[in-house]
């Protein structure tokens, strides 16, 4: 039990992780008489539900990010650490810096997941995913390459080859990217370039399930798919990536095997959780589920250690309906600040009931005015879906000047269908040219081949 009397000093809590569930429990925890602590890699806060939208070119960066130190700066019992967590000594009750030791007496750790490709890691350099701003600022270089790369080749296979864009995984990611690149091909690119019609492009998602967004309701799923193919995006399901070779995507459809030439692939199949969950599990024998999260007890702790939590992506929480909670940011928010109510409550002697997600809807955006929004007592989609997921991540996000600029930069872009961070950037792989051996011309070489892979890789929301 916590007692700050007892202990004469504030309880010391230890967060690690800037995202969701990290900062929604430091923030919950301002005013409480305890000495806070937050770990995270990065100095900001990332808004991962808007980083599509900085990989194809809408936003930037700093528009959906946030400096920590500025969101809690005028948390005086919060202190921010840029480092990285390489071990816990739960016997001592310490986090493990690189240069540091942090004394805890409550741990809180929310470091998320990043790609799983299934066994096939070697993918990532061909395939990336999509959780960090280096992800996106990668991705938006390769689709904006990719245009670039087309206009100058005079080969007709391989010009379709850089106009061909595949992407893994019919989840919500998946689908936002795929309806993000149709607008930039068949709208907002169409009279920039000279050689290439740029609504020759094509947009293949796939997914191995039997439809896109397998968490959502089967009749938003149609839906989905159905403003997916309006926009000119070819989904197929059921499909099963096998390979991903020498510029070609292997799939298999039942048995009918079919290879896919592309320049471009992107991957939204899969999440596996971060390497802290190897060490909460070696260190305090945690118990991992299948893709490496660490499984909770009721009130988020690990089994045997009740001082130390787990929130967010990195938590695996079935208590409330049997099936893991889903790695979406409501989660992790409101897991944050339970835990943060939580050790309050015990610092009075109290306690609180087990944790309760509250399930407000689910929205994904499939292109301009076309998004799918589920309140469970009510499902829809079109235009109002839209608006509604306009205002829920505006709303959601951190800062005040984020808001601001972001819906500023929405609202230019809606009317005048520009957008404004088309930027290609990343020096070192721009120098990196080969010549095309059947043109004069130079197209980059950032898109080798990788070995032949033999496991087959199911393909599943993002």
């Amino acid at each position: 039990m916590l007692n700050a009397v007892e202990n004469q000093s504030p309880h010391r809590v230890v967060i690690v992780g800037g995202g969701f569930g990290g900062l929604y429990a430091a923030k919950a925890l301002r005013h409480a008489p305890m000495n806070i602590t937050l770990v995270d890699k990065r100095n900001f806060h990332l808004f991962q539900p808007l980083l599509y939208q900085v990989a194809t070119g809408t936003l930037s960066p700093a528009d959906i990010s946030s400096p920590l130190r500025s969101i809690l700066k005028r948390h005086h019992n919060t202190k921010v650490l840029m480092g990285e967590v390489i071990d816990i000594d739960p016997t001592a009750r310490k986090v493990i810096l690189r240069n540091e030791e942090l004394d805890y007496d409550s741990l809180i750790v929310a470091t998320g997941v990043s790609h799983h490709y299934f066994g096939n890691d070697h993918w990532e350099t061909v395939a990336p995913g999509l959780k960090t701003v280096e992800d996106a600022l990668s991705m938006r270089r390769r689709i904006f390459m990719a245009f670039e790369a087309a206009e100058k080749e005079t080969d007709p296979e391989k010009r379709r080859a850089w106009l061909t864009f595949v992407l893994v995984g019919g989840g919500p990611t998946g689908v936002e990217l795929a309806g993000a690149i149709a607008e930039l091909a068949y709208s907002t690119l169409k009279t920039d370039f000279r050689n290439i019609n740029t609504a020759e492009a094509q947009i293949l998602l796939l997914e191995g399930m039997d439809r896109i967004l397998p968490p959502y309701a089967p009749e938003l799923s149609a839906q989905a798919e159905a403003s997916l193919k309006r926009l000119g995006v070819t989904v197929q399901t059921k499909t099963m990536v096998t390979n991903i070779a020498d510029d070609v995507v292997t799939t298999k459809q039942g048995n009918h095997i079919v290879q896919i030439p592309a320049k471009t692939i992107l991957w939204a199949a899969g999440v596996k959780a971060s390497p802290i969950a190897e060490v909460l599990s070696k260190r305090l024998e945690a118990q991992l589920d299948r893709v490496g999260r660490v499984i909770v007890e009721p009130d988020l702790s690990i089994p045997g250690h009740p001082d130390v939590f787990v929130v967010g992506d990195l938590a695996s929480f079935s208590h409330q309906n049997g099936k893991p909670l889903p790695g979406v940011a409501p989660v992790a928010m409101q897991e944050g600040e339970y835990i943060a109510a939580l050790l309050q409550q015990r610092l009075e002697g109290k306690e609180l009931p087990p944790f309760r997600y509250v399930d407000r809807g689910s929205l994904a955006v499939i292109g301009r005015n076309a998004a799918v929004v589920d309140l469970g007592f009510i499902k829809f989609s079109g235009f109002l879906a839209w608006l509604v997921w306009v205002f829920v991540h505006i709303f959601y996000l951190i800062e005040f000047d984020n808001k601001l600029i972001v819906m500023l930069q929405w609202g230019w872009n809606y009317f005048t269908r520009k957008r404004g961070a088309r930027l290609i950037t990343g020096e070192e792989e721009l120098l990196q040219v080969a010549p095309s051996p059947n043109s004069d011309y130079f197209v980059p070489a950032t898109n080798k081949s990788v070995v032949e892979v033999n496991q087959l890789s199911p393909s599943t929301g993002g």
